[in-house]
């Protein structure tokens, strides 16, 4: 699924290799391994030994945690250009989560070993991933801030932000975000029932904040989105 062409743009957008020239992503390309994935296959399960980074090349992921209940909770769906999985040399040593993938897909990965040699080869590489765990960190504790401090709200306009930050475009609807989103997939990453999601969308339709139909979601009042997304309990 993946053409040489499209395998080098994915690469050289990937953050921690924003600074190699294209020679230097051309050299590393070999070294990612492509994969293919049928909608709702797993790709790895949380728990298992964090050996492979990898990178959606072409159509869609989630990232899924299963609660002490048993139920599945989508933590994430990435686009192509996201990166997903652990390494040790990022400070993990197993999968905090499953990848899942939502649609057909290319992924692209690479070893631990490879990346070590990556690593080695460009001290730029080091550099922009210390960086890069660091902001994943600081999300993380953005995340578990927000789920105690912030009412249902803003975590839903946070939410609706970040996924249009990531895949908006703009439409006569407004900025939509440009991936099959319904009130389940909301109420699953945020960890709230889908009837409180439920309300929660109507009551911002209502107020002019977003339109929406079938699995789609436009926001038609950024700054009173962004406004409500800071918002404190």
């Amino acid at each position: 699924m993946c053409t040489i062409d499209l395998r080098l743009e994915i690469l050289h957008g990937l953050p921690f290799f924003a600074g190699l020239s294209h020679e230097d992503v051309a050299a590393i390309n070999p070294l990612f391994r492509e994969f293919g994935f049928e909608a709702g296959a797993p790709i790895y399960f949380a728990g298992d030994t964090a050996e492979r980074l990898y990178v959606v090349a072409a159509g869609k992921v989630k990232l899924l945690r299963h609660a002490l209940s048993g139920q599945e909770r989508v933590l994430d769906l990435l686009l192509p250009g996201d990166f997903f999985g652990a390494l040790p040399v990022m400070g993990e040593t197993t999968y905090p989560d499953t990848a899942q993938a939502h649609t057909t897909c290319c992924v692209l990965s690479v070893s631990a070993q490879d990346f070590q040699t990556i690593l080695q080869r460009y001290p730029a590489v080091s550099i922009a991933l210390l960086e890069i765990v660091s902001d994943r960190l600081h999300a993380a504790r953005e995340m578990l801030h927000q789920a105690g401090a912030a009412p249902v709200e803003s975590r839903v306009a946070s939410l609706l932000l970040r996924l249009a930050e990531r895949a908006g475009d703009e439409r006569s609807e407004g900025w939509l975000i440009q991936m099959p989103l319904g009130r389940q997939d909301i109420a699953d990453m945020l960890g709230i029932t889908v009837e409180t999601a439920s309300r929660t969308l109507s009551q911002f339709r209502k107020d002019g904040l977003i339109r929406s139909g079938r699995r789609w979601i436009a926001i038609a009042d950024r700054e009173r989105i962004a406004a409500l997304a800071k918002q404190e309990a």
